[in-house]
């Protein structure tokens, strides 16, 4: 994981906010059986359906980010794929461009194991020239374990804009971070894309 000494990842709290008590997913299931619209919630969630997946005890880990594309219709995603040893090295080492002005969204695949993960958000900090330029959050929700039914999870990100001019035009830095509603990051990395005038 990728170390940062200042605190530009911190993700945003709501005034007045608190996550709720923690529960096993047991508890989870077993919470008012005979509630009609609860048992509607948690069937939404995944609570209800598939056989849990079998995950290694020793990794402790309750999110697993397993790769994170670029999209942008009428291309080839760009993916990196996070379960490649040496993947988040290549992703500060080599940037990739993203051309002027055009519309894209991100999106991960990510597993949750152990425990259902709450309020799972994505913060990334963008710096041009060490000045932070922008600084965007955005909430991914909450997830039960993975089943057999629902072995990962992918969630797309809110398009965006690549800004363009020539000013616009050259390298970018990020930070990003996922982390959940205990504050707990799951991963952190950095990056270098270019916006340039044209694909590459």
């Amino acid at each position: 994981m990728a170390s940062h000494g200042d605190d530009d990842l911190a993700a945003s709290q709501t005034e007045g906010y608190k996550a709720g008590q923690k529960k096993t997913l047991e508890e989870y299931q077993n919470l008012d059986k005979d509630d009609e619209a609860l048992n509607r919630w948690k069937a939404s969630l995944g609570l209800a359906s598939g056989t849990p997946l079998a995950v290694d005890p020793s990794d402790k880990r309750k999110c697993v980010i397993t790769s994170l594309a670029l999209e942008v219709e009428g291309r080839s995603d760009i993916v990196i794929d996070l379960t490649v040893p040496g993947s988040l090295e290549t992703l500060k080492s080599k940037p990739f461009t993203i051309k002027e002005g055009a519309q894209f969204r991100m999106k991960a695949q990510f597993m949750v194991q152990h425990e259902v993960l709450s309020g799972l958000k994505y913060v990334q900090v963008v710096k041009r020239k060490g000045i932070r330029v922008s600084k965007d959050e955005e909430m991914l929700g909450s997830y039960p374990p993975n089943t057999t039914e629902k072995p990962i999870y992918e969630k797309k990100f809110n398009p965006d804009e690549a800004p363009s001019g020539m000013i616009a035009r050259g390298k970018y830095d990020a930070l990003s971070r996922f982390q959940d509603d205990d504050g707990h990051s799951h991963l952190d990395f950095s990056w270098t894309f270019e916006i340039a005038k044209d694909w590459k």
